[in-house]
C-alpha cells in the first residue's frame, strides 16, 4: 500500500480520531503509559491518501533500574499486531509500522525489543525476520469462562486447597482502598526482586489503571493483611492476566496463589467475561511449574512464538541458532 503514511505519535494531544477496539492498543491506554514515570508510549499510526487512520499499534518504552549490569536500560514491548480497518492489506501494513517502530526503538537505545501477544504463532513471520528479529517459542493458558463456571474446571488438588483457604478465613475481592492497593504492589515487587525479565512499573500505573472500566486490582487478605494479588486488563469479551504474586513461604499453608487466580476467575465470569488469558506463561520448557499451576484450573495451552530484537546483529543470529525449531 504505497498510497499510506506512518506517523509515530509520543503525546496523546496528536493522536488523531481512531476506533480502538483492543485496550492494548487504545488511546486510553496510551494516556495511561503517558502518565506513569519511567514509562513512554509510542503509537504508530497509518493513514490514507485523505487522512483517514486505517492502522494503528501500540509501543511502550520502559526505562528500567537493575542490581546488575547495565545498571540503566531502556526496553520496548508491543502486545499484539495493532489494529487494522476493514479491507486493510494487513500483511504490508504491519510492515510499515514494523519498521518504523524498530527505526524508534534503535534511537531510544533500547536494550532489547519485544512483541508478544500475537493472534496467531506465524503471524509477521516474514516481517519479524525482515527487519532482524527472531522468535523464542512461548506458552500461553487460555481459560474458557463463557461455557462453564470456573469452579467447575478445578481439579481435585486445587479444590482443597481453595476449600482450605477458606476455612482459614482468607478472602478474594478487588482492592478498595489505596492501602490494599499499596501492600499488593510492595507484595509484587519483592516477588518479582530476582526475576530479570519481568518488570514492575511505577505504583501510578496499578492506581490510574484500576480507576478505569479497563482493569482491576484483586487482592488476597488474611486476617486484614494483604498476603496476594493480581492485576487484571480487559479487552473487549477477554480478561487478562497481566500480574500476579503471593506470600510463598509464611502464608503457604492457606494457599494465597490458588485462592487469588480462583478469586479473579471468579470475577472475569460474574462480570460476563468469555475468556482468562494468562499472559507470560512462560518458554515451553517440559517442566515449567507455574505453566503447570494456572493450567490446574483448567486452561489449556497454546503455542505462540515472541518476537524479540537486540542491537547487536550477531547476537540476534546467536540466539535464533539456540531457539530454532
Amino acid at each position: 500500500m504505497n498510497d499510506v503514511s506512518v506517523r509515530l505519535i509520543t503525546r496523546s494531544g496528536d493522536l488523531p480520531v481512531m476506533q480502538c477496539r483492543n485496550f492494548f492498543h487504545s488511546v486510553a491506554f496510551f494516556k495511561i503509559l503517558e502518565g506513569t514515570s519511567g514509562m513512554t508510549p509510542c503509537m504508530a499510526v497509518v493513514q490514507n491518501g485523505i487522512g483517514e487512520v486505517v492502522a494503528h499499534m501500540l509501543a511502550v518504552i520502559s526505562r528500567r533500574r537493575t542490581l546488575l549490569p547495565p545498571f540503566l536500560f531502556r526496553f520496548a514491548h508491543v502486545y499484539g499486531e495493532g489494529e487494522y480497518e476493514e479491507g486493510t492489506d494487513v500483511k504490508s501494513v504491519f510492515s510499515r509500522m514494523l519498521e518504523a517502530l524498530t527505526s524508534r526503538f534503535r534511537r531510544a537505545m533500547c536494550l532489547y525489543c519485544e512483541f508478544s501477544e500475537l493472534s496467531s504463532k506465524m503471524f509477521g513471520y516474514g516481517a519479524f525476520r525482515a527487519n532482524g528479529y527472531f522468535p523464542i517459542p512461548w506458552q500461553e493458558v487460555h481459560n474458557s469462562l463463557h461455557s462453564m463456571h470456573p469452579d467447575n474446571r478445578l481439579g481435585e488438588r486445587i479444590q482443597r486447597r481453595v476449600a482450605a483457604s477458606h476455612r482459614y478465613g482468607v478472602q478474594t475481592a478487588p482492592s478498595d482502598s489505596d492501602a490494599d492497593t499499596a501492600a499488593y504492589i510492595k507484595l509484587l515487587r519483592r516477588y518479582f526482586k530476582f526475576k530479570s525479565r519481568r518488570h514492575i512499573p511505577s505504583n501510578t500505573l496499578f492506581q490510574t489503571l484500576a480507576a478505569t472500566k479497563n482493569g482491576v486490582n484483586i487482592v488476597t487478605k488474611l486476617k486484614g493483611r494483604v498476603i496476594g494479588g493480581c492485576t487484571m486488563v480487559f479487552s473487549g469479551r477477554n480478561a487478562y492476566m497481566w500480574f500476579m504474586a503471593s506470600r510463598r513461604k509464611s502464608y503457604h499453608f492457606c494457599y494465597p496463589a490458588e485462592q487469588t487466580v480462583i478469586g479473579a476467575l471468579r470475577y472475569a465470569y460474574d462480570k460476563g467475561y468469555d475468556h482468562m488469558f494468562f499472559l507470560d506463561a512462560g518458554l515451553p520448557f517440559k517442566r515449567s511449574p507455574y505453566r503447570e499451576f494456572v493450567m490446574s484450573f483448567g486452561g489449556k495451552p497454546v503455542a505462540k512464538y515472541h518476537w524479540f530484537k537486540f542491537p547487536l546483529p550477531w547476537l540476534n543470529r546467536v540466539y535464533s541458532w539456540l531457539y530454532n525449531e
